[in-house]
């Protein structure tokens, strides 16, 4: 019954945008085997998902943010579900669609399904951001049990967490040297270069001082062209492995970063 049902559905969706008045036009053409019946017959999983999405909207978009997910996160995790007892994924559980608690032993990047790298495709990363929350956002669950609301509350605010970590420069490579056993602790500066530290002094000198929108405006241009190599340099050294360069780079990033703030924050204010 279900079967025919769906058949149906896909049959008059597809005769009408094929351009087909009836569906025994669409029948003739030869596409009906290839493009309807087969796809309900290969799949019982998504004879199920429609079955379930007969009973409302609401619990549509949250099968539909599950079946986004599964082409989406292929991090395997070893745990079984809460509920079920079966092998669970990272968020949900294959075999009862249950979402499942936070695994406090998955970094960032397998959590955002992306390369442990620096030179990451932020529009990519957004993406992949944009598919998890809208599979395991909290309003996905208010009819649910209170288990998996929380649960849905722990791993929206994760991904969230992921995600801001790994979007800029500067909080991706301390992440990624804290995966390393690399700490930047604070006082760093006291011993980096002190031509290096001058020119900082220099830079926060000029910035206070001028009220010339120009000046803030080149002193901005210039911070962003150091973060740039800063940025370059920061990769290189994390693909050779060499994670005391690393560490000397993190802390200028650090500099130049809270100085591209400073100027951002006078351009708001209009104390130009």
């Amino acid at each position: 019954m279900w079967v025919s049902m769906i058949t149906l559905y896909r049959l008059r969706f597809l005769s009408i945008s094929h351009g087909f008045k009836n569906a025994t036009k669409f029948i003739s053409n030869g596409q009906l085997l290839n493009v309807v019946l087969l796809p309900c017959f290969a799949s019982g999983r998504a004879i199920s998902s429609y079955r379930k999405d007969i009973h409302g909207v609401s619990h549509r978009k949250a099968v539909k943010g599950h079946l986004t997910l599964n082409s989406f996160s292929t991090v395997t995790v070893n745990r079984l579900c809460w509920k079920c007892g079966s092998s669970a994924e990272l968020f949900f559980c294959p075999s009862c669609n249950v979402i499942q608690p936070p695994d406090d032993k998955t970094n960032y990047f397998d959590i955002l399904n992306c390369e442990q790298t620096f030179s990451l495709d932020t529009q990519k990363l957004q993406k992949r951001y944009v598919e998890l929350q809208r599979a395991v956002h909290p309003d996905n669950f208010s009819q649910k049990s209170l288990k998996e609301q929380e649960y849905s509350e722990e791993q929206s605010a994760l991904v969230n967490k992921a995600y801001r970590t790994l979007q800029k420069p500067l909080s991706r490579a301390v992440y990624m040297l804290e995966l390393r056993g690399v700490l930047l602790e604070e006082g760093t500066g006291a011993t980096a270069d002190p031509t290096f530290l001058l020119e900082v002094m220099e830079i926060n000198e000029r910035l206070a001082e001028t009220w010339s929108q120009d000046e803030v405006s080149a002193i901005g241009r210039s911070v962003r062209e150091k973060l740039k190599d800063l940025t370059e340099r920061m990769n290189s050294s994390l693909n050779k492995g060499d994670l005391l360069t690393a560490k000397e780079l993190l802390a200028q990033m650090k500099y130049f970063t809270n100085i591209e703030e400073k100027v951002k924050d006078r351009i708001a204010e209009g104390k130009l």
